[in-house]
C-alpha cells in the first residue's frame, strides 16, 4: 500500500503514462529519472506527480527519436542543475534539427502518398478500362 495520498504505485504511474511496468523499471535502471525512485514499505517503488511529469517529457523526447544516450545525458544535466543550461540548449537544438529534418522527409513522403491516392481514386472512378491503359506506366 502507498504511504501517503500523493504517492503513486508503479501500476498507477504505468496507467498514467502509458508505459509498461517493465519500461518503468528499465527507465530507472538506465538512470532516466531526475530524482531517485523512492522505496516504500516492503521495498516497493513509490512515485509522485513530479516523476510522472518528467516521464511525460521523456516519452515525448523518445517518441520524437531522441536516442537513449542523449536522453540519459539530458537527464544527468537536469539532475545536476546549476550552470549547464548551455549544454542543455545545445542538446535540444541538435534534437530540434533532427526532428525538423524528419518532418521534412515525412512531408515529402506524405505528398507522394497523397498523389498516389489521387491517381488510384481517379482510376477507380474511371473503371477497369482506364486501369488497363495505365498498366505499365510510371503512375503505378
Amino acid at each position: 500500500m502507498v504511504e501517503d495520498p500523493t504517492s503513486l504505485s508503479i501500476g498507477q504511474v504505468a496507467e498514467r503514462t502509458g508505459l509498461s511496468i517493465h519500461a518503468l523499471r528499465f527507465y530507472e535502471q538506465e538512470g532516466l529519472f531526475v530524482n531517485a525512485v523512492r522505496r516504500g514499505a516492503g521495498g516497493r517503488r513509490v512515485y509522485d506527480q513530479d516523476d510522472v511529469d518528467w516521464l511525460t517529457v521523456c516519452i515525448i523526447l523518445r517518441a520524437s527519436g531522441m536516442p537513449l544516450t542523449v536522453l540519459r545525458r539530458y537527464t544527468d544535466l537536469v539532475r545536476e542543475g546549476g550552470d549547464n543550461a548551455e549544454e542543455r540548449l545545445t542538446l535540444m537544438r541538435e534534437h530540434q534539427e533532427r526532428v525538423t529534418s524528419q518532418i521534412s522527409r515525412l512531408t515529402e513522403s506524405l505528398d507522394l502518398i497523397k498523389f498516389k491516392v489521387g491517381v488510384y481514386e481517379d482510376l477507380v472512378d474511371q473503371g477497369d478500362a482506364a486501369a488497363e491503359q495505365c498498366h505499365g506506366s510510371s503512375l503505378t
